[in-house]
């Protein structure tokens, strides 16, 4: 497996890591441990050594499926988890963001404890909380990795005059933050951004929440607790309408003997070598699709086929609710 270092911290990860969040909620029921805790160790086994968690995934559950599964493998792997949503005590979930000092502190306690570590690797915002100025968040983090508990301080789905307020106080490792073939607004400025300042970029839902694979049509139904289902760019008429985008992926992937999903992921890897995707799966057969795009090379000409065929193609549907969109900075 290649690794890739987000930004200029030196925090090195295999080139694709794996998002968790699937493993406990929004794609139906929660998965059975006894049938997680061997995918995790097995994308060890294939050589991921970045994994994606949150207080918030569950809550708690994800958490504590990593700590089970990666505590034998713990110097091997680099765990990422987040603050800032209220949760309470029995697990339900507010709604509310709070990303005050206090409870950020007591945030990575419980997170340790969770994931059985002495050390938080990547400690994201969540979202950015508009009742607590950044600085405080970031001086709240820079103690505690003056205090051992974190090594790196990263944020999501924020924007780049938080993304520069907040590095002033505490450099920031890394973003994370939804970009993909089909969903490019932060290229705008965000990028820029994030090159200069030296941080990394962790990119969520890089397949699309899985329609860039091609497995998906108009016809496509979702079970209980899948939360695609509300999501506008998954209703029918979107999902017909954004078939093009996997037509391209798929004619391209016919050409490199690949499938439309490493396509995908292997356009995201050559946009930046500070790029280190996060593509969610809860099965071995599916990761080891996705690691198949590190060595799949797509060259400047290919590059500029996909750009010139993706710019006519209109993507319906926003990518959340209003509700959810609400809480992304702009």
């Amino acid at each position: 497996m290649q690794k890739r270092k987000l930004g200029k911290s030196g925090l090195e990860v295999s080139a694709i890591g794996l998002g968790c969040m699937g493993m406990s909620q929004s794609y139906g029921p929660p998965k059975d441990k006894a049938e997680m805790i061997p995918v995790l160790r097995g994308a060890v086994e294939r050589g991921v050594t970045f994994f994606d968690t949150a207080e918030v995934y569950g809550p708690f559950i994800n958490e504590e499926l990593l700590g089970e599964a990666l505590a034998p493998l713990r110097d091997q792997v680099v765990i990422a988890t987040k603050f800032g949503f209220d949760i309470g005590g029995d697990g339900s979930r507010t709604g509310g963001l709070n990303s005050s000092p206090d409870h950020i502190r007591a945030v990575a306690d419980a997170s340790l404890k969770r994931l059985r570590t002495d050390v938080i690797d990547l400690f994201y915002q969540h979202r950015v909380d508009p009742a607590v100025p950044i600085e405080d968040v970031a001086g709240a983090v820079g103690e505690l990795i003056a205090a051992g508990k974190v090594r790196h301080f990263g944020l999501s789905e924020a924007a780049a005059k938080t993304i520069r307020r907040a590095h002033a106080v505490t450099p920031v490792t890394a973003l994370q933050s939804e970009y993909s073939i089909w969903w490019r607004p932060i290229e705008a400025e965000i990028l820029p951004t994030l090159e200069e300042l030296g941080i990394g970029l962790v990119p969520y839902s890089p397949l699309g929440r899985g329609f860039l694979t091609g497995k998906m049509d108009a016809s496509t139904t979702f079970e209980a607790g899948d939360f695609r289902a509300a999501l506008p760019r998954f209703a029918p008429a979107a999902l017909k309408a954004n078939q093009a985008m996997v037509d391209l992926l798929a004619a391209i992937a016919a050409e490199k003997h690949a499938t439309p999903a490493q396509i995908a992921l292997a356009w995201l890897l050559a946009q930046k070598p500070w790029i280190a995707p996060i593509p969610g799966t809860t099965k071995l057969a599916r990761l080891e699709e996705n690691l198949g795009a590190v060595s799949l090379e797509l060259t400047p000409a290919d590059l500029a086929k996909i750009e010139a065929a993706a710019s006519k193609i209109q993507i319906e549907g926003g990518r959340y609710p209003a509700r959810l969109e609400a809480l992304v900075e702009k």
